[in-house]
């Protein structure tokens, strides 16, 4: 990449750059050979003084040393991705060693420049990070047009600062579980949704969450928001999803977290499509939640990947049976023998049987006929805010 950089032209149109550093000689070095490459440079001794630079303007690449006082060179890359997910960072050090260099890296840094940087080393950087930067911005511009902006959320800088804006962007959508024969609504399931744009589908804060080791806080805002909810109505029961890495989170057998007080209203909801085998104490745990009030349910019940061991492992009071062998149920006589199969044994072992993604009547009719009742679909109703109107 360095050989394929170097042979690079300068940039046609003016760039602007944002230079920071507390060593005063060598700010107006970089200064001095950039502005005679021809970029629009700014400077900044600090990263206090970066920062109000970057809500002044727009800037291309921003080039920061990494040990200054107040702020590090990492806290202006945290900075500069609260500010704008594509601006390209190159960190400068005068002090390398393996574990900045890796933290600077999976932070997002472009590139990892040891000083002293000669001028022939650092323009064709500069001039590669300026093409980076506006490669980002055209493609963010060509996935809004088409829809799928939230796909591109940059680096881990970037990831983490879209990551605590949905978080406090959380909200929760519900949707109706209806006791078809009783005409009534059940329970209601809580969905996750955020006001991010990044992140408003709920798989791609999921993965996030993931990547960045935060399960658990959006596990805990998760609870929280639900907590509001339940504060507000005795009935029905409330639905909620459960990554089953919550099941290790100690805040959740907690009689102080927020959800807790409203336990015997809420059915904690566990994916068969994940493994429990991470789970320390897991029927430990289990008991402690079904002390606590708590009712365990089994998502996705013939589409997950772990067989029998999910329901043995969990023995839930509710199994919900997966919306792919829902679909056109009405039309195909092998759904319709397992759905049946499934719903009967699951009664028998005094599990209430939920039927998901039910869209046409004659899928809900097709249900019925199979001995299911407890129905959960947009033939009902589309997740909203609290509460949507059930179409019966």
């Amino acid at each position: 990449m360095g050989d394929a950089m170097g042979g690079m032209g300068k940039v046609d149109t003016q760039s602007r750059i944002l230079v920071v550093d507390d060593d005063e000689a060598v700010l107006r070095a970089v200064e001095r050979a950039l502005t005679k490459a021809g970029h629009e440079v700014e400077t900044a001794p600090d990263g206090m003084v970066a920062i109000d630079k970057l809500k002044e303007g727009k800037f291309d690449t921003v080039v920061s040393d990494i040990s200054m006082p107040g702020m590090t060179g990492f806290d202006v890359l945290r900075a500069v991705r609260e500010h704008d997910l594509d601006i390209p960072v190159l960190i400068m050090t005068g002090a390398p060693d393996v574990p900045t260099a890796v933290r600077a890296i999976e932070h997002g840094a472009l590139r990892y420049l040891i000083k002293p940087v000669m001028p022939s080393e650092l323009l064709p950087i500069v001039e590669y990070a300026v093409r980076m930067c506006r490669m980002a911005r055209v493609k963010r511009e060509a996935l809004r047009l088409v829809g799928d902006a939230e796909k591109f959320v940059g680096d881990r800088a970037g990831l983490e600062t879209c990551f605590s804006r949905a978080l406090d962007g959380i909200w929760m959508a519900y949707q109706p579980i209806v006791w078809w024969s009783e005409k009534k609504v059940y329970a209601y399931e809580a969905l996750l949704r955020s006001s991010e744009p990044t992140m408003r589908n709920p798989g791609a804060l999921l993965s996030v969450a993931e990547k960045l080791g935060r399960l658990h806080d959006l596990g805990r805002a998760i609870r929280k928001a639900v907590a509001g909810i339940a504060a507000e109505m005795t009935t029905p029961k409330l639905f909620v999803n459960l990554h089953t890495l919550d099941l290790n989170d100690e805040e959740l057998l907690s009689s102080e977290a927020p959800l807790s007080k409203f336990a015997r209203n809420v059915v904690l909801e566990i994916t068969e499509r994940a493994s429990l085998d991470d789970i320390g104490d897991l029927q430990l745990r289990l008991k402690t939640l079904r002390e606590m009030g708590y009712h365990i349910a089994l998502d996705d019940l013939g589409a997950g990947y772990a067989g029998l061991t999910s329901l043995a492992q969990l023995q839930p009071e509710v199994v919900k049976l997966d919306m792919s062998l829902v679909r056109d149920v009405d039309k195909d006589i092998t759904k319709q023998r397992l759905i049946g199969t499934m719903a009967t044994l699951s009664k028998e072992m005094n599990m209430a049987v939920v039927v998901e993604g039910v869209e046409t009547i004659g899928e809900r009719d097709a249900l019925l006929n199979l001995n299911c009742d407890l129905f959960q679909g947009y033939l009902f109703a589309k997740p909203a805010k609290p509460f949507p109107a059930v179409a019966w």
